[in-house]
């Protein structure tokens, strides 16, 4: 291993004038990672039999684990990295962290690698999603483009050994942590100018780990990082309306929220179309990740409630989907928001008209939808955009009931009984979809 780092420290500059970038200037070794593990010592053994198992599923179902780089990863400060919106958000606003954290060590993944590795091999897994961290590739910092040579290695270093013990790496490009200088120079996916630096790294991405990764995803769950990040305040960049959380400092809950979804679906329709026309022979494959939960009707017998489980689901997931499906928004979307929600133009909805190759769902729970009648013109905002009010429960409309939704995910979460009511959820969703 030490002897394989050190020639590709030694042939460095050279790929570096043949991928077309700037060498950061300083390139200490990359951390002597061990693979000479003792595998044994983290084999998967089952407590007890189990009800269900991979005989469960289907042939052909790849089971995995997930990660994101800023909550994993760590060494936030070493070598040539440079700063994500959430290492700033993080730092300068720990008070809107729940334990006043930040990722600078978080589990410490790229000093224990192999060995995360191995223990998910030994989980008995197919596959290993993880994303890479735009910063740790390209520090975008001072003189763009320039990349940052360990760490370039280091996804050599994990794509290597994801091969030696047999896991299929699925690698999400963008996972919420936006470079803090993009954001400092023109406001991030705020501005339209983030779509060439976009699509810029994606292309050193498809060019140097192409020929190894087969399975692109694009986006993880933009609606997350929209609604937290830009409505509410409470994800990083940390911007909303003041009169949402007195945290802001800055933003429009009204109308950034469909900004950055805006720009958000451009680039990754840029992604899609530049790996479609320039890296189509590297034989892979690129979606995007998208996160919704299934609604049901408070009343069931209100035209009203369900109404307003159309326009929650269409408030959540149609919004992505539409567009990169269809090239436009949905509906319910374009009448309730007027001049609030952008445009495409005709190029831009022939661009993003079947960007994908397979979606990626996270699914979570279901809730209850009820018709919201009160929805005050002086304060608009995404949360309430689609005159839907949203809850697990009975209880939080009508105090002296406490009615759980009946089927859902979230009885995996909490290990109940009620596990094998989800398949009919999932296939509601997928009949939507």
């Amino acid at each position: 291993m030490a002897f394989r780092v050190l020639v590709l420290l030694l042939l460095s500059s050279l790929l570096a004038h043949s991928i077309g970038l700037g060498v950061a200037k300083s390139v200490p070794a990359i951390p002597d990672h061990n693979p000479c593990l003792d595998l044994k010592e983290y084999q998967y053994r089952p407590s007890e039999e189990l009800p269900y198992g991979r005989w469960s599923f289907p042939d052909g179902f790849v089971f995995g684990s997930a990660t994101a780089a800023y909550q994993v990863e760590g060494a936030a400060n070493q070598y040539c990295r440079g700063p994500s919106i959430w290492d700033r958000f993080a730092h300068e606003f720990p008070e809107r962290i729940a334990d006043g954290s930040n990722g600078d060590v978080a589990l410490d993944h790229y000093h224990r690698l192999e060995e995360d590795i191995v223990r998910m091999k030994y989980m008995n897994l197919d596959a290993y999603r993880f994303s890479i961290s735009w910063t740790r590739i390209i520090p975008c910092e001072q003189n763009r483009p320039s990349i940052c040579v360990p760490f370039f290695f280091f996804f050599w270093v994990e794509l290597d050994f994801l091969q030696f013990v047999g896991l299929e790496p699925y690698v999400t490009i963008w996972h919420w942590d936006t470079p803090q200088a993009l954001e400092a120079e023109y406001g991030g996916f705020l501005s339209r100018n983030i779509l060439k630096d976009f699509e810029d790294y994606c292309d050193f991405l498809f060019k140097e780990y192409g020929h190894r990764i087969k399975r692109w995803i694009t986006l993880n769950e933009p609606m997350v990082h929209i609604q937290r990040g830009y409505d509410e305040g409470l994800f990083a960049p940390g911007r909303c309306s003041v009169w949402v959380n007195r945290a802001c400092v800055a933003g429009d809950s009204a109308t950034e929220p469909y900004i950055v979804a805006h720009n958000l679906l451009l680039a990754h329709a840029a992604a899609y179309r530049l790996y479609e026309t320039k890296y189509k022979e590297q034989q892979g494959v690129v979606g995007i990740t998208l996160v919704t939960f299934m609604y049901l009707p408070y009343d069931s017998n209100s035209t009203a409630d369900i109404d307003a489980v159309q326009r929650s689901l269409d408030f959540n997931y149609g919004w992505f989907l539409d567009p990169i499906t269809f090239g436009r928004y949905p509906r319910n979307m374009v009448n309730l928001l007027g001049s609030r929600l952008p445009t495409f133009t005709q190029q831009e909805s022939d661009m993003l008209k079947n960007t994908y190759d397979f979606i990626g769902l996270n699914y979570y729970t279901t809730y209850y939808s009820k018709n919201n009648t009160n929805v005050d013109p002086l304060h608009l905002r995404f949360g309430s955009d689609s005159h839907a009010i949203t809850t697990r429960t009975y209880s939080e409309f009508v105090t002296a009931s406490n009615r759980w939704v009946p089927s859902g995910s979230f009885c995996i979460l909490t290990g109940s009984d009620c596990f094998w009511s989800t398949p009919k959820t999932h296939m509601e969703i997928t009949i939507f979809t």
